[in-house]
């Protein structure tokens, strides 16, 4: 399985069945300090570690990816997806840029 890309509202519902997902924000440490959706966990794409952290998760679990526009937790999505992993993955289309954006009107 690959990974699809949901857009706000999308990620907002699947985000309040959080029992089902796990919440990836894969962004530097300083941009998730500035804002950040919910309690994620934060494994930074840019981060010489990322490969080996990514791979100590839970490869069954459903999860729920973003980043600052959608390219960087893409690029996480189809790693994992590459990697093992068996749930769902789902990429937030346009980050936290659009989360917020949504979040504002």
């Amino acid at each position: 399985m690959k990974y699809t890309d949901i857009n706000v509202s999308q990620f907002s519902e699947k985000l309040n069945n959080a029992d089902n997902y796990v919440l990836l924000d894969v962004r530097t440490a300083d941009e998730v300090a500035e804002a950040h959706i919910g309690d994620p966990m934060n494994i930074d794409i840019f981060e010489h570690d990322f490969a080996e952290r990514i791979g100590q998760l839970d490869k069954s679990k459903n999860y729920l990816v973003y980043c600052r526009s959608g390219k960087r937790s893409a690029s996480a999505c189809i790693f994992m997806a590459e990697n093992g992993f068996e749930g769902e993955l789902y990429n937030l289309e346009g980050g936290i840029l659009a989360w917020l954006s949504q979040q504002s009107n």
